[in-house]
């Protein structure tokens, strides 16, 4: 008896398949693939740190050159004043006003405890002398009542 050979019929099994499952299967990876790719995450690894470092400088470089503008501008205001202090008019102004100096000649007043005394009773003030009177007067005791007074006094609002 003669045996039939089967026949075989390819049978078509039902998937689903997606686009990316498709183009997932088609891609045919090479020996030069793959060493590119290494290649590749090997320049990655070793350019890594190099370009943080460039950037921390680049920052670094930023911030520096914003300190030395600040700086220069400080500069200029102190070039400035110094120039000021070379003027021979400037100079004796601030020596008028911060030292109470003055030139041979003129005459200085200094007012000591300009504030007005409360009046005791009325509003009008006693009246004017006429007569000039002599006062027996301890200048020491006074000058270091003065002297106290001015450097136990609070420090004016500015």
């Amino acid at each position: 008896m003669a045996r039939k050979r089967a026949e075989r019929h390819p049978v078509a099994l039902a998937t689903k398949e997606t686009a990316t499952s498709t183009w997932l299967r088609g891609l045919r990876l090479s020996g030069f693939s793959f060493m590119m790719m290494g290649i590749l995450i090997l320049a990655v690894i070793v350019l890594a740190p190099g370009i943080r470092t460039y950037a921390e400088q680049q920052q670094q470089i930023d911030r520096l050159t914003k300190a030395v503008t600040a700086q220069q501008g400080s500069v200029n205001d102190l070039k400035t004043e110094r120039e000021r202090w070379n003027d021979r008019t400037f100079v004796t102004t601030q020596a008028r006003d911060r030292l109470s100096y003055v030139l041979p000649g003129d005459v200085s007043f200094l007012v000591i405890n300009d504030l007005a005394l409360p009046v005791a009773g009325g509003t009008e003030p006693p009246p004017a002398s006429s007569v000039i009177q002599n006062t027996n007067v301890d200048w020491l005791s006074s000058m270091f009542a003065s002297v106290m007074t001015a450097g136990l006094a609070p420090e004016a609002a500015k």
